[in-house]
């Protein structure tokens, strides 16, 4: 059995005051993939998410962790397999220190304190936070946040790993550092963003959300070059995939000079 797989099948959900924010969601996830989840906001991109660990249930449908059911009974080992970084690090960080915050998970695993420790400093290496161990959250900037958040996660080592808009508040070299890590991630990654240029480096495959409806699964650049398909769901290309304002050139990305390079060398 491989926990890695997500699968949401006729997924829907409908809020209390009456809003329709899922209609009839369906896809499959393998193992390894870095898919991002795009769309306009208010598309049901966060809904979308918060049901691949249990924080939302559906109203119908199904999502499948691996080759079992999300249900009340296996809630408890869904949620040690799929990593969630909320939209607003303010529901993930509620501990009187970093430290804690981050400890929280491991913890709750039942884990010896050195290993605990190693963790917590391990995580916060990753994202550049370590020197806030000892600071309480509230002190904390909108970027220190996030990038809390996203330790206290990677803490919990998942095989999968969600995030709802994880650039937001991010400086550029925080941002930098984030894409890097989430390409050294080698499990399951899925993720929400209206920061394209950074699906388009990080996701091979791209779902488009429309009022809660899937209108397009595929290839990321396939997508992106599709201006119907973007003007429909009031998205914009990449500014990557942009003609220059001045001269009119694509900026030509990493893969395509590389590319070239190559060319050059076989002829």
């Amino acid at each position: 059995m491989s926990h890695h797989i997500v699968e949401v099948k006729e997924l829907r959900h409908t809020y209390p005051d009456g809003t329709a924010a899922l209609n009839g969601v369906s896809f499959r996830i393998r193992h390894g993939e870095a898919v991002a989840v795009i769309g306009a906001n208010g598309a049901g991109k966060s809904t979308l998410l918060l049901h691949l660990n249990g924080y939302l249930a559906p109203t119908s449908g199904e999502v499948r962790i691996g080759d079992f059911p999300l249900t009340r009974e296996t809630l408890p080992e869904v949620r040690r397999t799929v990593g969630m970084v909320f939209q607003d690090p303010d529901d993930q960080l509620f501990m009187p220190t970093v430290f804690d915050d981050v400890a929280f998970g491991p913890l709750n695993l039942g884990l010896p304190p050195e290993e605990v420790e190693s963790r917590v400093l391990d995580s916060l290496a990753r994202v550049g936070a370590e020197h806030l161990t000892e600071k309480p959250p509230y002190r904390l900037s909108g970027g220190e946040k996030k990038r809390v958040a996203i330790a206290t996660v990677l803490a919990m080592s998942p095989d999968i790993l969600v995030m709802d808009e994880p650039t937001t508040g991010l400086d550029p070299f925080a941002r930098r550092r984030l894409i890097g890590l989430l390409k050294e991630f080698r499990h399951t990654r899925i993720f929400t963003s209206h920061d394209l240029d950074m699906v388009l480096e990080l996701c091979e495959r791209v779902i488009v959300l429309r009022e809660g409806v899937v209108v397009a699964d595929g290839p990321a650049r396939e997508i992106f070059r599709n201006e119907e398909l973007l003007a429909a769901c009031r998205l914009e290309k990449p500014l990557s995939m942009q003609g220059c304002p001045v001269c009119g050139n694509v900026t030509r990305q990493p893969e395509d000079i590389i590319r070239n390079r190559k060319g050059a060398v076989d002829e």
